[in-house]
């Protein structure tokens, strides 16, 4: 199931056109990627909030996750900052 936050999103960052999103997301109709469009622009306070807020449960879980063991020997082999 593809959300509406999901289209928008790929309108937003990618710079896609229906066309493009239908590409991407083959199982929906431009009719539902339409739809999606016009719900998200009568919506859209509502559902940046709601983007903003996975963006700050995402940093959150990432900061208490703390560095990766991964990050940290490639940190400790010079190959990262």
């Amino acid at each position: 199931m593809t959300k509406v936050i999901e289209i928008a999103l790929d309108r937003m960052t990618h710079h896609w056109d229906a066309d493009e999103i239908q590409r991407q997301h083959p199982h929906l109709s431009l009719g539902q990627i339409y739809a999606a469009l016009a719900y998200y622009s009568d919506h859209q306070q509502e559902l940046d909030e709601q983007i903003e807020e996975q963006i700050r449960s995402v940093e959150q879980s990432r900061a208490a996750a703390g560095e990766s063991p991964v990050r940290a020997k490639l940190r400790a082999m010079g190959r990262l900052p």
